[in-house]
């Protein structure tokens, strides 16, 4: 039985010819995330603002306008009302108040009774407080987890390769990062501690495919000294491509399943990665690969470290 193939072995892609046009697309793009973020922000989830959420599913559809008045009637501030799934579905977001944070548990139980009062047949599936000092070492922790991941990974590319290759990866995860943090400023999903676990999976999975790459062409760096550095791109690409497109469509096809059957909760998760797989995909090929080029990897780079290492490099006279 034959065993099918979805890159043929003979398989000769012109991937650096594009380089440059994918270059400007991908600086555009990350710019215009980031512009994005600062001008609309992101919709910080409780973990990161401290706040109180309501969760609650209803008997039938529910008039948002009216349920914002009533819970607004309660004196607890200006409520942030999302429909979430379906019309019967909504997550109420309340500030935090001041004062102690048998306060805030306050503002929850009197939400979670006047809903169970007004709406028979209600279900109040969520009901969360978390406190300000709490959720500012969530969000600083948050952050530097991606930070530190992100130099480490570069750190210890640089050290494992040559100095290019570090710079290439950490110039590769810094757009993936920012493009998937674009989609969180332009979609207003909202981000929690759920989405750093999916940044963090995200920087994971281009590495790893950035590495893998990369593994390909210094060895053939090493095989192929005379070869022209474009076309030596070009040939690891295509012979890394069969692993990459098989990989990314296993994961992409697992998570599209569980973005469609999977939980409510998990939808923000699922869909960063998935979106951050298909990203990290292209910029390992568009991004990580054609970077070596243009911060000037020669095809004799290796031969020289070599050659330093086993003390036979040739002194001017």
């Amino acid at each position: 039985m034959k065993l099918l193939k979805l890159v043929p072995d003979n398989t000769n892609i012109d991937f650096m010819k594009w380089r440059n046009i994918a270059l400007i697309l991908s600086i555009v793009a990350s710019v215009a995330s980031l512009v994005l973020v600062g001008v609309r922000g992101l919709n910080l989830g409780i973990d990161f603002v401290g706040g109180q959420v309501v969760r609650a599913t209803f008997a039938q559809p529910v008039n948002i306008e009216d349920l914002r008045g009533r819970v607004s009637s309660l004196g607890v501030g200006e409520a942030s009302i999302q429909e979430f799934g379906d019309n019967k579905t909504y997550q109420i977001r309340l500030p935090k108040p001041s004062g102690p944070d048998a306060a805030a548990n306050q503002v929850v139980t009197a939400v979670r009774g006047m809903i169970i009062k007004d709406y028979p047949g209600v279900k109040v599936t969520a009901g969360e407080s978390v406190s300000g000092k709490v959720s500012e070492e969530l969000a600083w922790d948050g952050a530097l987890a991606i930070g530190f991941a992100m130099l480490g990974i570069a750190v210890y590319i640089w050290f494992r390769f040559e100095w290019q290759f570090g710079v290439g990866a950490l110039i590769t995860l810094f757009h993936d990062v920012s493009m998937v943090l674009g989609f969180f400023a332009v979609t207003q999903l909202q981000v929690d501690l759920n989405i750093v676990a999916a940044f963090l999976a995200i920087v994971g999975y281009s590495l790893n495919d950035t590495v893998v790459i990369y593994d390909r062409i210094r060895e053939n760096l090493r095989k192929y000294r005379k070869m022209e550095i474009v076309s030596l791109l070009n040939f690891s690409l295509n012979e890394t491509l069969s692993r990459t497109i098989v990989t990314s469509l296993s994961i992409m096809l697992a998570l599209a399943v569980l973005l469609i059957l999977g939980p409510d909760v998990l939808f923000g998760l699922t869909i960063a990665i998935l979106l951050g797989t298909f990203i990290g995909t292209y910029s390992s090929i568009y991004i990580s690969a054609p970077a070596l080029v243009w911060m000037g990897l020669k095809p004799d780079s290796f031969i020289r470290a070599e050659a330093e290492d086993d003390g036979t490099v040739a002194r001017p006279a």
